[in-house]
């Protein structure tokens, strides 16, 4: 059992793009699902399909890479919130990342969304992770 599933999902990510991998296979939860389209909709991965079985289902995330250089388009996944440590922001204290340039992911009374998203709403929530 795992005892942190979004670090888990974050590092099959990391690994598979450091590796050159076109494809990853994770486990999935609605959480992860969301994040997942958060992901898709923000330009940092090429697609993704939501495979169902009987227990738990899996997500198929097809990696983006640049055409020239063949480098990730994710250069960095930081997980924030821990769970010996969670952390919690206000709707004015939602993280920037790199001035704009890279998301926050956050779980919010209103869903999973990211911090631009938050910002408009005028919500805060758990800080996920960063994206860059």
């Amino acid at each position: 059992m795992l005892t942190d599933p979004i670090s888990d999902y974050l590092t099959r990510i990391r690994n598979a793009s450091r590796a050159g991998h076109r494809v990853v296979n994770i486990p999935a939860s609605n959480l992860k699902k969301e994040m997942t389209k958060i992901l898709f909709d923000q330009g940092f991965i090429l697609s993704y399909k939501f495979e169902e079985d009987k227990v738990q289902g899996n997500i198929k995330i097809a990696l983006k890479y640049d055409k020239f250089t063949k480098e990730p388009v994710i250069k960095k996944l930081q997980r924030v919130s821990k769970p010996g440590l969670r952390k919690y922001v206000n709707a004015g204290e939602l993280p920037r990342v790199l001035n704009g340039l890279g998301i926050a992911i956050v779980s919010t009374s209103h869903g999973v969304m990211t911090s631009k998203q938050a910002g408009k709403e005028n919500v805060g929530g758990e800080v996920l992770c960063y994206v860059y």
